[in-house]
């Protein structure tokens, strides 16, 4: 959806930066770019400083960014839903239908608000001013920093062949940040390939109840 987005709006000024959070860096995640055929620019970042200056906690989250540099709409879920969690079959990995139809409906919402930004700027109903930008920015803790400086530690650790001695600031970094999913994640696959996507995760999920996974992005201004 987003070469299509970015291919019909780039005459406009636009472009499109897809980051990828993956602390396996190019060997985890460049197959996958190079698959896709962007032409937009595609970055990977293995130390997740991009999460920790703009908020982000999930994939995929969009931050807006105006020509004069001034964020216009802070870090919000781009286009996915909670759907995977009552519609996907665990074991084939399917969506139902109905699934499907509510995920289109909200990629289609939210990539229609992109667009309408991308072709009208600031004029865009979808363009918060400065003052409602502010007061949606991600807040960060002194907990959140905490979480930062054991998750880089243990990723440092890790890469030099000291798995044990990581273990403990991974799991540190997911303590003091449980709501970055994208801690969770990167941390788990550190730990063990293909832990991330098994069952700590799924008992994770199951554990929010009625709390969202993606919290819907707020639209209307």
């Amino acid at each position: 959806m987003w070469q299509a987005l970015y291919d019909e709006v780039k005459a406009r000024n636009f472009v499109v930066i897809s980051v990828a959070l993956d602390s396996g860096g190019p060997a985890k995640t460049e197959q996958w770019i190079r698959g896709a055929k962007a032409t937009y620019p595609c970055l990977i970042d293995e130390r997740h400083a991009t999460a920790e200056q703009y908020g982000v906690v999930n994939v995929p989250q969009a931050v807006w960014i105006d020509e004069a540099g001034r964020i216009v709409r802070p870090t919000e879920t781009a286009g996915s839903t909670d759907a995977f969690r009552t519609e996907l079959d665990r074991g084939t990995k399917q969506m139902t239908a109905r699934g499907l139809a509510e995920r289109e409906r909200v990629r289609d919402a939210y990539v229609n608000a992109l667009r309408d930004w991308a072709v009208t700027g600031q004029a865009s109903p979808y363009a918060l001013a400065e003052a409602a930008a502010r007061r949606r920015l991600p807040q960060a803790s002194e907990e959140h920093a905490l979480a930062a400086a054991n998750f880089r530690l243990g990723q440092y650790l890790h890469a030099r062949g000291h798995a044990q001695a990581a273990a403990p600031y991974l799991a540190t970094a997911r303590r003091l940040h449980p709501e970055s999913w994208s801690y969770r994640r990167q941390t788990w696959e550190l730990e063990e390939p293909g832990k991330a996507g098994g069952p700590e995760f799924w008992a994770a999920v199951d554990a929010l109840g009625d709390r969202p996974y993606y919290s819907p992005a707020v639209l209307e201004p």
